[in-house]
């Protein structure tokens, strides 16, 4: 028996089936906007009886899931859910309603569901009614996986990811803002899987007249996980033969603008299937948190930053960078490269956040992270 099974064996059921139905929740990230990525587990007498995750698009929620695959023997069972069922009358009615007329006889929970919508509510409909209820176990994993939708309903923004490959002497491209192979394949495989797990990733037009960049999930089956892809383009200068613009039937393709450019050039890219969103500028430069309220405002919970140096150090700036995904590659460029954070150190960035731990990726490091809880 290896070191994590031996140390899964050591944890209580409880504990075990919590890991379960977080670890089914995350299987659906990126899917499920505007709602968040729940997962549920179903069990009597140590035996699980159902799972069920939230289902792409937002519903049916992982509750109602569950409760339909255990039918009738969910009669004086358990529940895991990583978050508060709802108790509001939606789109769909409320799950904690299903799991009474179900009789379920526990619920564990890892999160209060911070939407003033819910908010403590569906635990005290369920108690109400005579359900045990138990809210924290996972709690701190829970946050990490609800992140976008606590980011959406707390702060009226998406949480924000920003991922930054590096060479082994600290730069992102050659001089000129010419682009560089940094990292290996692995490392590309781990930035696709990144963006299945996102509801949007974000660049700026400097990317995509540089790059040409498709922004979609290019692993195999997994193309349908492409997230929403976001351009911000002060002049809406994109051209039209551009891959963001050109697919755009195929993944979505939102860009945002400032007042300036003509009504035309905005109907145009609406006509072959862009939206295009107008926000304030400052000095030339879109501002940032209006374009992240707007994409909060569309449903958007996580959002994965890809831009170049400008962006990422206009999202430090403002303070807006919840996680950082920072890969490293063996290979240096040279100290005529570009600096990942346009006028400013690295650590301006790394020293705000907390360390969550690195990974090896072939020849490549993968280093992660986030804002202290």
């Amino acid at each position: 028996m290896n070191q994590e099974a031996t140390a899964i064996s050591d944890l209580s059921s409880d504990e075990r089936f919590m890991r379960l139905a977080l670890a089914l929740g995350r299987r659906n990230l990126g899917r499920t906007w505007p709602n968040p990525a729940v997962g549920a587990v179903i069990v009597k007498d140590g035996t699980i009886l159902a799972r069920g995750w939230t289902q792409p698009g937002g519903r049916p929620h992982a509750e109602v899931e569950a409760l339909r695959r255990a039918k009738k023997a969910a009669q004086g069972a358990t529940m895991y859910v990583t978050l508060e069922p709802c108790s509001h009358e939606g789109k769909t009615p409320p799950c904690a309603d299903a799991i009474i007329r179900a009789g379920i006889a526990r619920v564990v929970s890892a999160l209060e569901d911070p939407n003033p919508e819910v908010s403590g509510q569906g635990h005290e409909r369920l108690r109400a009614k005579g359900v045990a209820v138990e809210v924290g176990l996972g709690a701190d994993e829970a946050r990490r996986t609800h992140a976008g939708h606590i980011a959406r309903v707390s702060l009226g923004r998406p949480h924000v990811a920003l991922k930054l490959a590096i060479s082994a002497d600290g730069k992102a491209g050659l001089a000129g803002r010419k682009p560089a192979a940094i990292t290996g394949e692995a490392a590309r495989e781990c930035a696709f899987q990144m963006r299945a797990a996102a509801d949007a990733i974000l660049v700026g037009i400097g990317t995509v007249l540089a790059d040409d960049p498709q922004l979609t999930c290019r692993l195999p089956g997994m193309f349908e996980r492409s997230p929403v892809r976001v351009v911000l383009d002060e002049q809406l200068i994109v051209p039209l033969a551009t891959s963001v613009v050109a697919t755009v039937r195929e993944t979505p393709t939102w860009i945002f603008t400032s007042s300036r450019p003509s009504a035309i050039a905005e109907e145009i890219l609406q006509q072959k299937g862009c939206k295009v969103f107008r926000v304030d500028d400052h000095g030339g430069r879109l501002d940032l948190q209006q374009v992240l309220n707007v994409l909060a405002e569309h449903g958007i919970t996580r959002l994965m930053v890809e831009g170049g140096p400008r962006i990422a150090a206009s999202l430090v700036e403002a303070d807006l960078v919840d996680e950082l995904v920072l890969l490293r590659g063996e290979k240096a460029i040279g100290g005529d490269g570009i600096d990942p954070l346009e006028g400013m150190r690295l650590n301006v960035l790394t020293g705000r956040l907390k360390p969550l731990g690195r990974d090896k990726l072939a020849t490549d490091t993968i280093e992660y992270f986030a804002r202290a809880s």
